[in-house]
């Protein structure tokens, strides 16, 4: 159940950045066959592993070229964005429609389908508030450049570098878990409640 949540999730969050990336002038994601729901096309084997096992992973990111927007900045927040925001809205329509299709469902298929419905709403809320960490090559830290002035969103961008070590440093050591809980938790009972 937890391996077909996290192909959902991460489908979704993958098609939206290509989603908006196109609709925004970058054919790139459509050439590279990134325009689709189909979630093995989204995978990254160490990334999913990781998230199947740790808790922690990630998806191949969609290749995006700025220069092909109107507004590189801020449409490169555009595109960011949405991967977070399609899996908060897919959390949503999830946590409103279980009421309506639990009556539909037969006993035995209930317990089943209420599980998944949990395990696959945590999962788009963890992975939305996890990537609005501001923190490269979090969808975050594009979102914030898209918003700083210019000198800032520079300093931001070349911090991207380093980005990685540092992201894993805070996972290993549990502080991204213990600053993230409480925005879970808001952002679960504003959609769940």
């Amino acid at each position: 159940m937890r391996a077909a949540a996290v192909l959902l999730v991460l489908a979704i969050h993958e098609y939206a950045h290509a989603a908006v990336a196109v609709r925004l002038g970058d054919l790139r994601p459509k050439l590279d066959g990134r325009l689709t729901l189909n979630p093995f096309v989204h995978l990254d084997l160490i990334g999913t592993l990781m998230l199947l096992f740790f808790g922690f992973g990630w998806a191949k990111p969609v290749m995006v070229d700025p220069t092909q927007f109107k507004n590189p900045r801020r449409d490169m927040m555009w595109v960011a964005l949405a991967g977070p925001v399609a899996n908060i809205l897919l959390a949503l329509v999830m946590a409103r429609s279980y009421p309506y299709l639990a009556a539909l469902l037969p006993m035995p298929w209930l317990w089943a389908v209420r599980n998944f419905f949990q395990v696959t709403i945590s999962l788009n809320i963890w992975l939305a508030v996890f990537n609005m960490l501001p923190l490269p090559p979090l969808d975050g830290s594009k979102v914030l450049a898209g918003i700083v002035p210019r000198r800032w969103a520079y300093k931001l961008y070349r911090l991207e570098t380093y980005g990685t070590v540092i992201l894993l440093f805070l996972v290993v050591s549990g502080l991204v878990g213990r600053v993230l809980m409480p925005a879970f938790r808001i952002v679960y009972g504003l959609v769940v409640g």
